[in-house]
């Protein structure tokens, strides 16, 4: 008798502990989703998330926004520790210092393959992919057409400088290049095949800086470009103190609000294309921390939010361009003569169809840029010779490569 009592207790406990240890069927699985400044368009990812739900009752998304200047910080700190977001929406350079880190999940090709393919390049670290691409960005050319009106738009960087010894309209200049902001002069470089160190030896390059100083220091180029971000410029644009500027097109509206007599006269053209006609472009991702325990689920997730539809929508609330391949296809990005906005969207997609390679930099990117801005100051201001500065800042940014 009390063995048949023992036994009737252990089967009671071992059923208990199932029971308890058991997933009910309608315990969810919660996936955090952290974006970067996103908090704008709360009702756009609220909606999405929503929906998602509704199709996967299993998957809870937790969404939460992070002020852009706090996101690598809040990104590195997540990875270091075992609470990691499932998801986290960062930059391609932040992206790729973690990947290398092996922090980061890698992703198999043919999850990606809903993707505009030739922006898969900027998410690939050797032979593997790191990130999801979420949108994309591609800077336009706007003009003032009555400054502009006897002189032809360049179409790259020699015909640019060509035309700022020429251009004469009372005391205006024909551009601003703001060259000590983030990694201008790297985009620059980059239009020119100078993608590492060793590059900058070259003649072409020697021969871009002379230029550089030239037609800074004859006073055809602002002052300011050493000091001023592209916020600065735009502002001399709107006063009518430049006849050309490369702007994000989210700029459009912008000057269309605050400017309206100089928007009246603005011009779309592309952007200025490296020596073999491509264009340049910003990316931002989302990335799978390795440490994340839902692996499947995010996926499932960020592949439901890059879809046709929701990347659609993206771009018609943000003017960003779609990183999905078939949105990309849609009429919405074939522009019209309707607004001025609809034509730079219009430019930008087709710019992203002829994609230049970002320079990838693999290790201290910060302290290259920062580099790069005291070279080009240098290059502008002082009287030493070129040769030298350009050699030191080949050394210099080697060593911090290795």
């Amino acid at each position: 008798m009390k063995i048949l009592k023992l036994v009737l207790m252990v089967i009671i406990a071992l059923s208990l502990t199932i029971y308890l240890i058991k997933p009910k069927d309608n315990e969810q699985t919660e996936v955090s989703f952290y974006t970067l400044q996103m908090g704008t368009f709360k009702d756009y990812i609220e909606n999405i998330i929503s929906e998602f739900e509704k199709e996967n009752p299993e998957i809870k998304i937790k969404w939460v926004d992070v002020p852009y200047s706090e996101g690598e910080k809040r990104a590195l700190a997540s990875v270091l520790s075992d609470n990691t977001p499932d998801i986290f929406n960062l930059t391609p350079d932040f992206s790729l210092t973690l990947a290398q880190k092996n922090a980061l999940t890698f992703i198999e090709e043919e999850t990606l393959s809903q993707f505009f393919k030739p922006l898969l390049k900027s998410v690939k670290y050797g032979e593997k992919y790191y990130a999801f691409p979420f949108y994309a960005t591609s800077a336009v050319t706007i003009y003032n057409e009555d400054l502009m009106k006897d002189n032809s738009i360049p179409q790259n960087y020699p015909e640019l400088f060509d035309l700022c010894l020429k251009f004469k309209q009372n005391n205006d200049y024909l551009t601003m290049i703001s060259f000590n902001e983030n990694d201008t002069l790297l985009k620059i470089l980059n239009k020119y095949g100078i993608k590492e160190p060793k590059d900058l030896l070259k003649d072409e390059s020697i021969d871009l800086f002379r230029e550089l100083r030239n037609l800074y220091q004859s006073g055809k180029l602002p002052k300011e470009s050493i000091t001023q971000s592209h916020r600065e410029g735009l502002e001399k644009y709107m006063s009518g103190q430049l006849a050309i500027l490369n702007v994000g097109v989210n700029f459009i509206n912008i000057i269309k609000e605050n400017a309206p007599q100089i928007y009246e006269k603005t011009k779309i053209a592309p952007q200025l294309s490296s020596n073999h006609g491509e264009y340049d472009y910003s990316l931002m991702n989302l990335v799978i921390p390795k440490k994340s325990k839902h692996k499947e689920e995010a996926i499932k997730f960020i592949l439901y939010l890059t879809n046709e539809k929701n990347q659609l929508d993206l771009s018609k609330l943000t003017s960003v361009l779609s990183v999905n391949d078939l949105a990309l296809k849609d009429e919405f990005f074939k522009g019209s003569d309707e607004n001025l906005l609809s034509q730079a969207i219009s430019v930008s997609a087709k710019q992203l169809k002829e994609p230049i390679e970002p320079v990838k930099i693999q290790k201290n990117r910060k302290e290259i840029i920062s580099l790069s801005s005291t070279f080009i100051q240098k290059v502008l201001i002082s009287s030493e010779k070129i040769e030298d500065l350009v050699k030191k800042f080949s050394d210099d940014w080697e060593k911090l490569s290795v």
